[in-house]
C-alpha cells in the first residue's frame, strides 16, 4: 500500500504542477512578443500570477468537483484530496475558492492599470475553471474542456498579455495564440487519454471518452498538428517542426497498448515539450529569429 504523501505534499500534488506549463507558456510567449526593452514588468507579472492561479484554482475545484461525484473512485492519476478523504471537500473548495480570488484581485488591479473590460473577460474565466467539473451541468463531462483551455490557456492568455505591454495587440499574438491553445489542449489530451477507462465508466464523457483508447490518440495527434499550424501561421514554421519532434515520445506513447497507469508518462513528456517549445519560442521572439 503507497504511503500517503504529508500535510504539504499533498497540496502540492493536488496543484497538478506539470499542469502548469499551459499557464505559464502563453504569458512568456506574449511578452516575448514585444521588444526586450519596452516589457511592462509589473503587468507581465500580473498575467502570470492570474494564469498560474486560475490554473490551480481549477484544478482543485475539479478534485473537489470530481470527488463528491465519485468519478475519482475508479481514478488512475496523480494523487486526489478529495477523494482520499484525507483533506474534508469543503477545505477543497474554499482552496480553489481561495486561489480563483487571487486570480481575481490579480486581474482587477491589472485592469486598473490597462482597461476595465478585463474584469469581463476574468471573471468568464473563473466561471468556466469553476464549471469545468463543477454546478449541475459541468461541461467538462460533455466533452468541451477542450473548448475551455484553448480559449482561456492559449487565445486570451497570450493575446491578453501581448495586449498589457503597451495596449496594442500584434497581429502575429493571435496565431500563437492559437499554438499555446492547442499545446494546452494536448496537456488536456494526454492527462484524459489516461483516464478513458474510469471517465466512461462513471459518466464523464470526455471527448476522449467518447472516442475510446483506440480513436483519442488521433484528437491527441491533431492537437499537436494544431500547433504546427498556428506557428506556420504566426511566420515560425521551424519552430512548429520542432513541436512535432518534441512531441514524439507522447505520440509513440499515445498510440501504444499501454493504457490507464502505463500512460502516466504521457503527462510529463506533454508538459515538457511544452515548457522547451515556449522557452524556444521566447528566444526566437526576443531575437527576431525569422524560424
Amino acid at each position: 500500500m503507497t504511503e500517503a504523501p504529508g500535510p504539504i505534499r499533498r497540496w502540492v500534488l493536488a496543484a497538478r504542477p506539470r499542469t502548469l506549463p499551459a499557464a505559464m507558456v502563453p504569458v512568456v510567449v506574449g511578452v516575448a512578443l514585444v521588444r526586450p526593452r519596452t516589457i511592462n514588468w509589473g503587468n507581465s507579472a500580473l498575467c502570470l500570477a492570474v494564469a498560474l492561479a486560475l490554473q490551480v484554482g481549477t484544478n482543485y475545484a475539479n478534485d473537489y468537483s470530481d470527488g463528491i461525484r465519485g468519478t475519482d473512485e475508479v481514478r488512475v492519476g496523480p494523487f486526489r484530496l478529495t477523494a482520499s478523504k484525507l483533506v474534508p471537500a469543503s477545505t477543497v473548495r474554499s482552496a480553489a475558492f481561495a486561489a480563483f480570488f487571487v486570480a481575481g484581485a490579480a486581474g482587477l488591479l491589472l485592469a486598473s492599470r490597462t482597461s476595465w473590460w478585463l474584469v469581463a473577460i476574468g471573471a468568464t474565466a473563473i466561471a468556466a475553471g469553476w464549471f469545468y467539473t463543477g454546478g449541475p451541468r459541468p461541461y467538462g463531462y460533455y466533452g468541451f474542456g477542450e473548448l475551455f483551455v484553448f480559449i482561456y490557456f492559449g487565445i486570451v492568455a497570450t493575446v491578453g498579455t501581448a495586449y498589457v505591454q503597451h495596449l496594442t495587440i500584434p497581429s502575429r499574438s493571435w496565431w500563437l495564440g492559437v499554438a499555446t491553445g492547442f499545446m494546452a489542449c494536448a496537456l488536456l489530451e494526454a492527462n484524459n487519454l489516461r483516464d478513458v477507462e474510469g471517465d466512461a465508466s462513471s459518466g464523464k464523457k470526455t471527448l476522449a471518452a467518447r472516442m475510446n483508447r483506440v480513436r483519442a490518440p488521433w484528437l491527441f495527434a491533431a492537437c499537436v498538428l494544431g500547433v504546427l499550424v498556428g506557428m506556420a501561421g504566426a511566420g515560425h514554421s521551424v519552430v512548429g517542426i520542432v513541436a512535432i519532434l518534441l512531441y514524439v515520445p507522447a505520440i509513440r506513447l499515445a498510440f501504444s497498448q499501454k493504457n490507464g497507469r502505463e500512460l502516466l508518462p504521457m503527462l510529463k513528456y506533454s508538459a515538457r515539450a511544452q515548457l522547451q517549445l515556449g522557452a524556444l519560442l521566447a528566444v526566437v521572439l526576443v531575437f527576431r529569429v525569422g524560424v
